[in-house]
């Protein structure tokens, strides 16, 4: 019997898990792309989180070879313009005919109901392609499959600026902090993909400096995300970033 396939659209951040998720959403033939979703902070010109210039991402999603749904959101969001950006967008998304939002979660329970309570909203459904999956036996998958990326963030307390730089492969795994998830699920690294089965062409660039900004944590109340969008509180978190320059 022949399956339909489902419209599908994938939540694209730049980084190694999001680059393994697509790929086997891919291979497992059960989705007709539309495009990748990504957030973009509009004040700096550069991708939520990763801090990845956005022509850098553009060269990524030429590569891929799919089309680019922008989330543009202000130099300082907050939890309802976030909201309502992913949701003008999403809403498109929908008019279109996409019927799956395919993210590279893996095990973050409470971040995975808040996807799928917002998009349920607007009758679409979460995908999780690499959902419970062991995480290191992820990253040796994404290093046999031939994927290159290289460590662009991390936080400050749990790993040093001289993990900056480094590409993701066995000595870099064997090399982590015990309290450190090899795919760094719970935001204690962030990666740039530049190369692997799903890109026509590797990713140029060039190292550029080593900068540490400080973000004020979001205080979570109940029915709230705190992973996607900074709010006021008292606490800081400090991050290293490289930035990345186009070559």
């Amino acid at each position: 019997m022949t399956h339909l396939k489902q419209q599908a659209f994938f939540n694209w951040s730049t980084g190694k898990d999001s680059a393994l998720a697509l790929y086997k959403a891919i291979q497992s033939n059960q989705f007709e792309l539309s495009g990748l979703l990504t957030t973009i902070n509009d004040g700096y010109g550069r991708v939520s989180m990763h801090g990845i210039r956005k022509e850098l991402l553009y060269k990524q999603v030429e590569s891929i070879g799919l089309p680019l749904f922008e989330v543009l959101l202000p130099e300082v969001p907050t939890m309802e313009s976030y909201e309502n950006a992913f949701q003008q967008v999403l809403q498109k998304r929908v008019e279109s005919g996409d019927k799956i939002s395919l993210f590279g979660d893996i095990f973050l329970e409470d971040l995975r109901k808040y996807r799928e309570n917002k998009l349920a909203e607007i009758n679409l459904k979460a995908s999780f392609p690499l959902w419970g999956r062991n995480t290191r036996e992820l990253v040796e998958e994404l290093i046999e499959l031939g994927f290159k990326a290289i460590v662009v963030c991390v936080d400050a307390r749990v790993l040093g600026e001289e993990f900056l730089g480094r590409v993701i492969d066995y000595d870099f795994m064997n090399s982590l902090p015990d309290n450190v998830d090899p795919c760094g699920e719970n935001g204690e690294f962030h990666t740039f993909v530049f190369d692997g089965p799903i890109f026509k062409h590797p990713i140029a660039f060039e190292l550029g400096e080593k900068v540490f900004r400080t973000y004020q944590n979001p205080v979570k109340k109940e029915g709230d995300n705190e992973y996607d969008c900074l709010s006021d509180t008292e606490q800081k978190s400090g991050f290293w970033y490289l930035d990345l320059l186009m070559k």
